[in-house]
């Protein structure tokens, strides 16, 4: 089964002003920073706890960044930090859903 919404395993409700939330026993970063691979624009963004985030348009040059083969979301390809659901997992997808992406999962290729 596939985490889709991380609120309802939260010890805490994330908030405007914190950075991250835990998680059963991890502590989960919210905050990443997406870098792009057109002009190496960055802009820090909050993660959606409950949805992936599969395209984001770049601030710098106006390029529709989306995820890399194998990776379920922007933040998993361009970001300094993966999104929340493969943080939970040890950085690892699985066959079960274990990235925002059911069914899908990050690639461990590089």
């Amino acid at each position: 089964m596939g985490v889709t919404n991380l609120a309802e395993f939260a010890c805490e409700t994330p908030t405007e002003n914190r950075d991250h939330m835990n998680v059963m026993t991890k502590t989960v970063e919210l905050n990443s920073t997406l870098t792009c691979p057109h002009c190496g624009h960055q802009e820090t963004m909050r993660m959606p706890t409950d949805a992936c985030l599969f395209f984001h348009e770049c601030a710098g040059c106006g390029a529709r960044l989306k995820p890399l083969p194998g990776d379920c979301c922007v933040f998993c390809s361009y970001g300094t930090v993966p999104c929340p659901p493969i943080q939970m997992n040890d950085g690892g997808g699985n066959s079960d859903g274990g990235c925002c992406c059911k069914g899908e999962g990050r690639s461990n290729d590089g």
